[in-house]
């Protein structure tokens, strides 16, 4: 059994922000988000996170994770004060206890499993993470022998000249034996410079410690400013591109490209430069994304071609074409083997199947049965000031150039809509509808300042 405490009580100052520091928004997640979620494959029974500055807002935002538990700390003296706040709820427990910080958010699930696995097989009184630095100025030491059986952790400004020269750097990621932790953690004192309770000191006391090293440690990489946030950005977008190239997608400028954690995509996509994935978007295999897109919690087809376009919360289905400068959003579903092309915006929209919606138009609130071909510059008058209302166009309709339909109206299959028109009533199957002046030409007109002009004498 395993109970993980994640510290996110801190002020983080140095981020200059009203948010909490854990908040702070990692590739489209809160830091301490990605955190909880680096446990994921692990056995936990409890996950708890202890909260201090901004509380409230922390726990608002992380109230859609279920299994979460909440302990205040305050005041804020330290890492061991934050983990003496755990006793009163773990007072039955028995297993281990995993602790994480909440501004430490690279680490892999595997890497967790891991240190547990052998905190585990060892019977460990605690297992801690470790890394060798070439550069280890600033960290404190971790002194072990050639099995990894720590003796101390020693703090930089403590370390002799010889110590200084151990590469074995503390990472602030532990598993303790609960019932052995819970017994010393009042032995904590605040005999320090900084007059807080550390959580290393109670490693003295904890018997056996074993040291594990981590192989990437980059992992490790604590955020306490922007510019260190904005490292590890890079580091999770690098990781996951790496990770889909290994899988079959083509990524023309990798360097120049984003994509978020929940992003899925098929073998053989492609992606140009300066694309841009976000939430739950998935790309079927073949589909040919950007250059210059940007795509969010939408569904891609196979075989899709989109450049210098824009897709949120919507499907494009199989063998479309959409772009460049195409904005499809908020629950549109484009039919399999269409066309959305230059400036065109859909919103709420329903294409049919083998449309087309080539150029300079809007289309909101709408449905389009198959083979609909709508004129560019045709829109649907969605909004009468105060509501929306629908657009229903029947398959096979083709609407003029320049055409306004002012909803709610209804058009039936086979309809139509010479150019020009402005369409307020529905219209039967089959019909032409003409909804226009009728042309007028007047001969020799000229407006009213230049009729009498060449009668007027020279100045």
């Amino acid at each position: 059994m395993v109970a993980v405490a994640v510290l996110a009580a801190g002020k983080g100052t140095r981020m200059k922000s009203d948010l909490p520091k854990v908040l702070h928004p990692l590739a489209g997640k809160p830091m301490v988000e990605r955190v909880i979620r680096s446990v994921q494959g692990l056995p936990v029974e409890r996950l708890l996170v202890v909260v201090g500055h901004g509380a409230a807002q922390v726990k608002q935002a992380l109230a859609h994770l279920s299994g979460v538990e909440f302990v205040e700390q305050s005041p804020l003296l330290g890492t061991g004060h934050a983990v003496q706040q755990l006793i009163p709820y773990l007072q039955d427990f028995t297993g281990d206890l995993l602790v994480l910080n909440g501004d430490v958010p690279l680490l892999r699930p595997h890497t967790l499993a891991q240190l547990v696995a052998t905190h585990e097989q060892g019977q460990y009184g605690v297992t801690l993470l470790t890394a060798l630095l070439p550069d280890p100025t600033g960290y404190g030491r971790v002194i072990c022998d050639g099995q990894f059986q720590v003796s101390a952790i020693i703090e930089d400004r403590d370390c002799t000249p010889a110590q200084r020269q151990n590469q074995r750097v503390n990472a602030g990621i532990y598993c303790f034996r609960w019932p052995q932790l819970r017994e010393v953690l009042p032995r904590l004192t605040t005999a320090n410079q900084q007059q807080e309770y550390y959580l290393t000191d109670t490693v003295q006391w904890l018997r056996p410690a074993r040291a594990v090293d981590i192989l990437d440690v980059a992992e490790i990489l604590g955020i306490n400013d922007r510019k260190q946030l904005a490292t590890a950005t890079q580091l999770l977008y690098q990781r996951w591109r790496d990770e889909w190239m290994r899988r079959g997608v083509t990524m023309i400028d990798p360097l120049s490209i984003t994509l978020e954690d929940e992003v899925e995509l098929a073998p053989d996509v492609i992606l140009e430069p300066q694309t841009h994935l976000r939430g739950r978007t998935v790309v079927g295999a073949g589909s040919h994304i950007g250059p210059g897109c940007w795509l969010e919690n939408s569904q891609i087809g196979h075989d899709v071609r989109i450049m210098y376009s824009v897709i949120t919360n919507s499907t494009v289905q199989s063998n479309c074409q959409v772009g460049p400068f195409a904005h499809i959003r908020e629950q549109t579903e484009v039919g399999v083997h269409c066309r959305v092309g230059n400036f065109v915006e859909i919103k709420k929209t329903q294409v049919g199947n083998d449309s087309r919606v080539a150029h300079l138009s809007y289309l909101g609130d709408a449905q389009l049965g198959a083979q609909v071909n709508v004129g560019a510059g045709t829109i649907t008058a969605n909004f009468d000031g105060r509501d929306k209302h629908p657009t229903v166009i029947g398959e096979g309709s083709k609407l003029g150039a320049n055409s306004v339909l002012v909803a709610p109206v209804t058009l039936g299959a086979g309809v139509t809509v010479a150019a020009g028109s402005v369409v307020t009533e529905d219209v039967p199957n089959d019909a032409l509808v003409i909804a226009r002046a009728r042309q007028v030409v007047k001969p020799h007109w000229r407006p009213p300042y230049l009729r009498h002009q060449e009668h007027e004498p020279s100045p």
